[in-house]
């Protein structure tokens, strides 16, 4: 998934309103900022296979440290830890975010999904069908996007509209992945994937800075 890790964080401000919402995204797509960097320095590896599934021309080949249940499960408590010392609400719900990426990743995957290192891999394989993948994960975003503005509220200009264009750009992007040619390389996929969620994760920070909450916590 792509837009439907967005859709979580974007869902987790309303019961976490004093949390930015960046470090919400950070936690929903940890398995996916901690890839690029195994990728790069050679602990995982991806292979580019057009028509390995309908959705995408990836094969995982090997990613236990970003992607398998239990590291996750550990990468939770970690992030959970740094961002919230003290265990409250908010570091339960961090935690339940970063192994969210797992079930929604399980659910959309041909079985390539670890439960550890070394396990058994497992995928629903809804990439198999691009109409029903595009159809559930935007519905998935739409709800997401729909609960973080009827929980915020626009303090200024930047509230509002750096808020609608980092929407319509996720939409864009992920529709352009859809539906437009695969990656030409290995590492264009790492570099991109890390310039991106660079520019994405501080995005956000900025214009939730600019919205208040409208709900308590």
């Amino acid at each position: 998934m792509f837009v439907g890790h967005f859709a979580l964080g974007f869902a987790a401000k309303r019961a976490t309103p004093r949390t930015s919402l960046a470090v919400l995204f950070a936690a929903a797509q940890l398995a996916d900022l901690l890839w690029p960097v195994l990728l790069a320095v050679g602990l995982e590896q991806v292979r580019l296979e057009p028509g390995n599934t309908a959705f995408t021309p990836l094969d995982f080949v090997s990613y236990p440290y970003s992607h398998s249940l239990a590291l996750l499960a550990v990468w939770g408590v970690a992030l959970a830890a740094i961002v919230r010392p003290k265990p409250d609400r908010t570091a339960l719900i961090l935690g339940l975010l970063v192994v969210s990426h797992w079930l929604l990743d399980w659910i959309t995957h041909r079985p390539d999904m670890p439960l550890y290192p070394g396990s058994a891999r497992y995928g629903l394989g809804l990439w198999n069908s691009v109409p029903a993948t595009m159809t559930i994960e935007l519905a998935m975003f739409a709800i997401g996007v729909w609960i973080y503005a009827a929980s915020t509220r626009a303090g200024d200009g930047v509230g509002r509209w750096a808020f609608v264009a980092f929407v319509a750009l996720l939409v864009l992007v992920y529709v352009g992945n859809a539906l437009g040619s695969p990656p030409p390389t290995v590492t264009a996929i790492w570099i991109t994937a890390l310039a991106g969620a660079a520019i994405l994760i501080a995005w956000s920070w900025w214009f939730d800075r600019h919205r208040t909450a409208a709900v308590s916590a």
